[in-house]
Parts: structure tokens; C-alpha cells; sequence
């Protein structure tokens, strides 16, 4: 039970990522930090509110042409029965490049949750030559 909750977070926090934005004040605690380790990814560091995070993701998706993000792998998840501990996924992410190239890079989100909702973000990619795609 505990396992599909955290995969179907886990769904959630992509399709937010994938322009889903009301999904930030149903999926994220009123107050939560981010970690994110990745070039030009800073922007999301001072982020702690749903909205915020809401606006941030759209701007950033209005900057990449056809920025899409999918779940790959196995989920590790630990979690108790108050909905409280952490989803490990892999994912990966594609976006048109320079000169309408597809680019695709992978990397990994940690959610920590409290009482179902999301407290706290590390998430790491593989980067593309020094600019982000966030």
C-alpha cells in the first residue's frame, strides 16, 4: 500500500514537472526546501512555497521547447504507515536542443515526505555541458 502511494507521488511530482502546476499545492508542504545539484539549477535553492514552485517550473518550461520528463526504473521506497520517509526514482528528460536536436539526460529525484506530502528534494542530473535544463 505503501509502495503505490509512493510511486503514484512520485507520477504526480513528474506530471508537476510536466506542466501539471496545480498539482504543486495538492503534492508539496506549505513550506519545503530543494536541493538541487546541477548547473543553473541555484534559481529553485531560495523556492520553499507551492506557488513559487508552481511559477518557477513554468518559466522554465516556457525557455525549453518540448521539455518532457519520465519516470524510468524502479522506485525505492521507505515509508511508513503515516505516509512519512522518502521516494528514490530515477528519471529522465527530453527537450529540443540548438537547432531542433533532441536531447535526452537522466538522473535521480529523492522526495522526503511528511504525512503524504512533500518536505525536502535532492535531485541530481546528468547536466548538459554547464547549462541546465531547469
Amino acid at each position: 500500500m505503501m509502495r503505490d502511494f509512493g510511486i503514484d507521488l512520485f507520477d504526480r511530482w513528474t506530471a508537476m514537472w510536466n506542466g501539471d502546476l496545480a498539482l504543486a499545492d495538492q503534492i508539496m508542504a506549505p513550506e519545503f526546501t530543494l536541493r538541487y545539484a546541477q548547473p543553473g539549477a541555484t534559481v529553485y535553492d531560495d523556492i520553499h512555497h507551492p506557488r513559487a514552485l508552481a511559477t518557477q517550473i513554468a518559466t522554465s518550461r516556457e525557455s525549453i521547447p518540448g521539455l518532457r520528463f519520465a519516470p524510468q526504473g524502479d522506485a525505492v521506497i521507505e515509508m511508513d504507515d503515516a505516509r512519512t520517509g522518502f521516494v528514490a526514482r530515477p528519471y529522465g528528460a527530453q527537450f529540443t536542443g540548438a537547432g531542433g536536436a533532441p536531447v535526452a539526460v537522466s538522473g535521480t529525484d529523492i522526495l522526503r515526505t511528511t504525512n503524504g506530502v512533500i518536505t525536502e528534494v535532492w535531485s541530481v542530473s546528468g547536466g548538459l555541458g554547464g547549462r541546465s535544463f531547469y
